[in-house]
């Protein structure tokens, strides 16, 4: 995509994704910052803090567990290098740990396809499996929204069982739910 069709399908991302009830009562969101080709979401992101959402964004560990830190606009992200392998922007100010997602009543995740279940596929690294399994074992029950390109929902993606079903996918075109 160029420049511009990033820029467009990101503003229809971010529009659709502020339709939704339950960022509309959300006082806490965990969220994340999109990299390379992902569906945009800094304008998603300065749109509910905007709003007054206290907004949760994940810096990688080592280990490829998620701490997490608040966003409070473009200055508070910095550019962090992992190793040989990629180049994030993180939360630049303190580290509120890695349960500090179990108070966000929506989860946005990241991922490569969603399918007709609401099965959601990651990029493997198992940050967001361990994510969904601490909100599990601290009982949270945040909506969790997968925020995506209309050519990645697709008929079936494999799933094993420790894997949870999304509520949404939000999508340049609209949203889409899943029973």
């Amino acid at each position: 995509m160029t420049t511009d069709d990033l820029r467009a399908t990101a503003a229809a991302l971010a529009e659709h994704a502020l339709e939704l009830p339950e960022l509309a009562h959300a006082r806490t969101v965990a969220a994340y910052v999109s990299v390379g080709g992902e569906p945009g979401t800094p304008a998603l992101l300065d749109a509910l803090h905007a709003r007054g959402v206290r907004v949760l964004l994940p810096a990688l560990l080592p280990d490829n567990d998620l701490d997490w830190g608040a966003y409070t606009g473009e200055g508070s992200l910095a550019r962090v290098r992992h190793g040989g392998r990629m180049t994030l922007l993180e939360p630049a100010g303190e580290r509120l740990g890695v349960d500090a997602v179990s108070e966000a009543d929506v989860v946005l995740l990241p991922g490569l396809a969603v399918d007709a279940r609401g099965m959601r596929l990651g990029r493997g690294g198992g940050s967001y499996d361990r994510v969904l399994a601490r909100l599990d074992a601290a009982g949270a029950r945040p909506a969790l929204v997968v925020l995506l390109y209309d050519t990645e929902v697709v008929p079936r993606v494999p799933a094993e069982p420790h894997d949870r079903p999304v509520q949404a996918v939000v999508t340049p075109s609209g949203v889409r739910r899943f029973t």
